[in-house]
């Protein structure tokens, strides 16, 4: 149930962190993968040694999120090469305090979270649409079902996000195409290095968690392979928490 032998599977975000781990699960499942970054190395890079060790193929695409035609420009790529699993990764953060967080800031953090998720899914859902079948799986975050201290573009894009996983759902899934999203936790990444710098803080975060620890990469990679293989299939407009148990304290 949880083969994906034979698919074609494109990560966002894909050269560190939440992505890594992700093109990895899905490549250890058996799908071919694209990787997608603002910086991804057309040579050799982590992501591609460790999906082609897995004895799949591996193809870099750049592409920065912020600029609307790179974009765009990715999408109608991307709805040409025949793509099965759509993993809408990729993202950022600006940490200021609500009455300091510039129109840029927030501009800039809801074209890379929202903006690009939606247009990417829309190109690539239309081929999915064709065919009959297809899985997007997006990235939320615990800050759907919360506000967050500091963050209010970031928050504002994944509540955001969490609304956008549902609509699509609603309108694809008859179509054969599952449309579901990944809520993670307080993940040890480059996005949250300033949080775990802080002791006092990341003392209080953990102190919340049940599970006692902050999450790894792989942790939210499990999640993300279910949701894109068949054990999924009668999973629709789903916000998958994956976060030690946080929101259910």
């Amino acid at each position: 149930m949880f083969s994906l032998e034979g698919k074609l599977a494109v990560v966002t975000g894909a050269s560190q962190g939440i992505g890594l781990a992700i093109a990895e699960a899905l490549a250890s499942a058996g799908a071919d993968v694209i990787g997608v970054s603002h910086d991804m190395p057309e040579g050799d890079s982590e992501v591609r040694s460790v999906v082609e060790g897995l004895g799949r193929t591996f193809t870099p695409l750049r592409a920065d999120f912020s600029d609307r035609a790179q974009v765009t420009a990715l999408a109608a790529d991307l709805a040409g090469r025949g793509v099965d699993i759509l993993v809408n990764n990729g993202g950022t953060i600006r940490r200021t305090p609500a009455a300091l967080h510039s129109d840029e800031d927030f501009d800039h953090v809801v074209d890379v979270n929202l903006r690009a998720t939606f247009v990417l899914s829309r190109e690539v859902g239309r081929t999915m649409i064709e065919r009959g079948s297809g899985r997007i799986v997006n990235t939320a975050s615990m800050l759907s079902f919360q506000g967050g201290i500091n963050v209010p573009g970031y928050t504002s894009s994944k509540s955001a996000v969490a609304g956008l996983t549902k609509a699509l759902a609603n309108e694809w899934a008859d179509k054969g195409v599952n449309v579901n999203a990944v809520a993670p936790g307080y993940v040890a990444t480059a996005n949250t290095h300033q949080l775990r710098q802080d002791a006092e803080r990341s003392q209080a975060i953990l102190d919340r968690i049940p599970a006692g620890r902050w999450a790894e990469a792989s942790d939210i990679a499990g999640a993300v392979l279910f949701l894109c293989s068949r054990a999924a299939d009668y999973v629709h407009g789903a916000i998958l928490p994956v976060d030690g148990g946080w929101l259910a304290r």
